[in-house]
Parts: C-alpha cells; sequence; structure tokens
C-alpha cells in the first residue's frame, strides 16, 4: 500500500535530520487505531473454582512424593497457586502449601493489606516484623502443621539465600526440588488456561495484520514494534514482547544493536506476544518487504516445512527431544547444521508456553519428558545465515488426546504472511 501522506512526511524528515530518531518523529503522529477494538471481552479469569483443584492437584502430588509443603517465591507460580501478584525484595513474601490444608501467605506485617488485595484463594496470612527473621515465620506454620519433620519443597525460583535459610530454620527437614509439584500441575494446562492463552494469540495475529499492512520503508525495529504495541493495546492485550529485525539483524535470533532500516528487497522478522489474563502468546512472522529473492523465498519454505515436521513429531507419549531430533535430520538433509551449527538452527525448536513465555520443558536434544495431553508448546525452527539473513515463523500449539492443536495456524507463503 502507498504510505500514509502524514508518516511520508515524517519519515522525509527523520532523513533530512538524522541526529533526530525516527522513532521520536512517528510519535508526534500517532497512529489511526480507529478500526481496533477490544477483542477479550469473552476471555474468563481463572475462577475459585479452578484454583481449588489447582491446590487439590499440587497436594495430590505431593503426597506420592513424600514432600509435606512446597515454598514460593512471588512470580507466576505464586500467582497460579494464589493469586497473589507481588515482588521479590530482600523482604521475603512466601507462599507456602501445606500437604493438607488451606495455604499460608508469609509477608512483612506493613506489606499484608496489600498482598491481600490480590490473594484469591483461602488461606493463613503470617506477617513478620523488620527485626524478626521471615524462615522462623515459616517454620512456625510447619510446626503448628506437624509438618516440620517433613520433606520441604522449594520452587526452582526461591533464591538461595531464601532455601538456604530453610535448612537452618528446620534442621530436620530434608529441602528438596519443588518440580514434581510446581511443574506437574503448571506444564499440564486445564481448558480455562487453554481457553486464555487462544484469547491472547488471538490478539497477537489481530495485532499483526494490522501492523503489517503499515511497514513501509524507512521504519526502524523501534518503530515497527511501537506500532505493533499500540495495536496490542487497543485489541486488549498487554504487550510482553514485540521485536522486529531487519535484514541482516534477522540472522541473529535476538536481534542486533545496529540500527535497520526496512528497504526493498529486505526480510523483516517479527517476534511478538502479549498477555490476556495472565496467559501469554508467542508468534513470529517472516517477510519481505518489496519483492523476495529466489533464496529469501527458499529459506522461507524450508523454514515452513520444518515447522510442519516438528508439529507431525510432537505425539502423545514421545520425548520433547525427539520433535528437536525430527527437525534437525530434516534440515541436515538439506544441508544445514548439522546439529545446532550454522547457518542452520542454533536455538532449540521449541519451548514450553503459558503464564510465563518460556516454561519448561522444552523442545531441545535430550530432552527426555514424555508429551501429555495439555502441554503447550512454541514451534520455532528458524533457518539463519549470519550476516545475509534469517527466517522464523513461530506458532503455538497445546497437546490433546489426538495430538497436537494449533492456537495460530502457520502461513502458507512468503507472500502471505498474515494467511
Amino acid at each position: 500500500m502507498s504510505p500514509h501522506p502524514n508518516r511520508r512526511h515524517i519519515l522525509a524528515a527523520a532523513a533530512a535530520l538524522p541526529l533526530l530518531s525516527t522513532t521520536a518523529l512517528l510519535r508526534a503522529a500517532e497512529p489511526d487505531l480507529s478500526a481496533l477494538s477490544d477483542i477479550t471481552g469473552a476471555a474468563r479469569p481463572i475462577d475459585a473454582t479452578e484454583r481449588a483443584a489447582r491446590l487439590a492437584r499440587a497436594q495430590g502430588l505431593m503426597k506420592a512424593a513424600g514432600i509435606g509443603a512446597v515454598v514460593i517465591e512471588p512470580g507466576s507460580s505464586m500467582i497460579y497457586f494464589t493469586g497473589v501478584r507481588w515482588h521479590t525484595s530482600e523482604r521475603l513474601t512466601l507462599a507456602i502449601l501445606p500437604v493438607e490444608g488451606t495455604p499460608c501467605i508469609v509477608t512483612p506485617f506493613f506489606e499484608e493489606p496489600s498482598v491481600r488485595e490480590t490473594l484469591a484463594v483461602p488461606a493463613e496470612v503470617r506477617v513478620w516484623q523488620e527485626d524478626e527473621d521471615p524462615l522462623a515465620v515459616v517454620a512456625g506454620f510447619l510446626r503448628d502443621r506437624r509438618l516440620a519433620a517433613r520433606a520441604v519443597a522449594v520452587e526452582e525460583n526461591v533464591r538461595y539465600f531464601a532455601a538456604a535459610g530453610l535448612t537452618r530454620v528446620l534442621p530436620d527437614a530434608p529441602i528438596v526440588s519443588a518440580n514434581p509439584v510446581v511443574r506437574g500441575c503448571r506444564m499440564i494446562k486445564t481448558p480455562a488456561e487453554i481457553a486464555l492463552m487462544q484469547a491472547a494469540t488471538d490478539v497477537t495475529l489481530a495485532a499483526y495484520r494490522w501492523t503489517h499492512a503499515r511497514v513501509e520503508a524507512g521504519m526502524t525495529g523501534p518503530d515497527i514494534s511501537a506500532l505493533m504495541n499500540a495495536a496490542t493495546r487497543k485489541l486488549g492485550g498487554a504487550p510482553e514482547f514485540a521485536l522486529a529485525l531487519i535484514g541482516e539483524a534477522s540472522a541473529y535470533p535476538h536481534g542486533s544493536r545496529e540500527i535497520h532500516r526496512v528497504a526493498d528487497g529486505q526480510v523483516v522478522l517479527m517476534d511478538c506476544g502479549c498477555t490476556v489474563q495472565g496467559y501469554q502468546s508467542d508468534i513470529s512472522r517472516t517477510w519481505v518487504h518489496g519483492a523476495a529473492t529466489a533464496e529469501q523465498r527458499k529459506t522461507w519454505d524450508q523454514v515452513a516445512r520444518g515447522q510442519q515436521v516438528a508439529f507431525a513429531a510432537a505425539r502423545i507419549g514421545v520425548a520433547a527431544g525427539s520433535v528437536d531430533d525430527a527437525v534437525r535430520r530434516y534440515y541436515e538433509s538439506l544441508g544445514l547444521g548439522p546439529g545446532y551449527k550454522l547457518p542452520g538452527l542454533s536455538h532449540r525448536t521449541g519451548h514450553g508456553i503459558g503464564m510465563d513465555g518460556h516454561e519448561p520443558v522444552n523442545f531441545v536434544h535430550g530432552e527426555t519428558t514424555r508429551l501429555a495431553a495439555g502441554m503447550c508448546f512454541s514451534d520455532e525452527p528458524g533457518i539463519y545465515a549470519p550476516g545475509k539473513f534469517g527466517v522464523r515463523i513461530e506458532d503455538c500449539f497445546h497437546m490433546t488426546a489426538a495430538g497436537p492443536a494449533w492456537f495460530s495456524v502457520p502461513p502458507k507463503s512468503i507472500d502471505a504472511p498474515l494467511g
């Protein structure tokens, strides 16, 4: 499409004033978002019944593993089990999931009212004063529940000083990993979670369609990202990331510090995601501004085929690493790699996704975790040629009893990157 006259004027001004960033100039003419509206109205937040089922599942896994309690610091796992949205600092706030009964939140005395604002489950709240040891409060709760000598499992994001402190205040309790419990719950998404991930995907796809039509010669990656984020917000999503890589920068999966501008024949690679009601999307699209070369088309088609190879390999009961292996066998048959060498695919084929953009487990060589219904993954086997360009097409899917099901349907042509 022909450039919008206002944006054409702004981009011309950017060329005439190289010391003034294009991004700053584009902010002077905010994009017209009037055609967009919030599409997340039907997205239902996680309710009390769902949260109660999470705790029951966790407690069942704890009993099976011989664990007396799980300790969690602020982050997505705390939100998942308790609803509490908090931050990490030197002042500990912890959630304790006991093998029986209601959870406990341990937090500084002066933070209690704020912590309670997002507490979404029945729970005891115990506080500590500035001159007290919060881990002693944890130990007191466990003694009261007769759990002080049972194994205490720490979630993988708990900081060392907190985990080490538990050994001091609970000398008779083995300190173990909470992965069997936390991963056992969070890796298997429920229909309610999958619905929220679908809502986030729908927002990202709609934002892509709006943004793609407005990418013009002279724009930088940050210019394009700003458009994508604006559209995402208007559509009802909370932007998580909007990476736009142009030309040679597309050959490096997370980009370059150098400024590249859109021009005819240049690859544009975007990797974007948002959050809806706490659940994320992750989609990548690659196209060429203007006419694509034969080499660019060939690489794009190879990546599209690689993505389908991964999708076909993802079957209930197979090891997650076998999905990555299938893609590398295909790429090696094309003369790429071998393994993670370049030109080829230098990163894993995909990752788990849910409340976090990257969650366990990964489609990576050697990963032995077996795929099960409810697991959710990205599928992104890019091809990168340093010094030239890269192509990445990324869509996420969830595992059903019959196999994988797409959240977003992959495009079929470099000429129609949004379908």
